[in-house]
């Protein structure tokens, strides 16, 4: 029953910028983390960012951190990742997360996983 649904991918140039939306729905989302993770086939899944429910705490990959920003806005039961700066190496599908998480990067096991948007970052 629960849904989450990414959106916003495509295709920039290096350097450009890019935000991505993931909006859950099917439930009461109170108190769960929302993050980011990405894929590369070859490569395994990632993380990238995470923020806690009240959007106070927020943890960030060492590569992206310092380009790219998590928000969120509960009222909407949506989660944002913008992405300043990107590089060729920040292509991926990028998948959205949603739950308790063990400690700031781990999402529980019975998390939620959107399907993925694909970013594509060109030299």
């Amino acid at each position: 029953q629960v849904q989450l649904v990414e959106s916003g991918g495509g295709l920039v140039q290096a350097g450009g910028s890019l935000r991505l939306s993931c909006a859950a729905s099917g439930r009461t989302f109170i108190g769960y983390t929302m993050g980011w993770f990405r894929h590369t086939p070859g490569k395994e899944r990632e993380f990238v960012a995470a923020i806690t429910w009240n959007g106070v705490n927020t943890h960030y990959a060492d590569s992206v951190k310092g380009r790219f920003t998590i928000s969120r806005d509960n009222a909407k039961n949506t989660a944002y990742l913008q992405m300043n700066s990107p590089k060729p190496e920040d292509t991926a599908i990028y998948y959205c997360v949603l739950g308790n998480f063990y400690g700031d990067r781990k999402p529980a096991s019975d998390a939620y996983w959107g399907q993925g948007t694909q970013v594509t970052i060109s030299s």
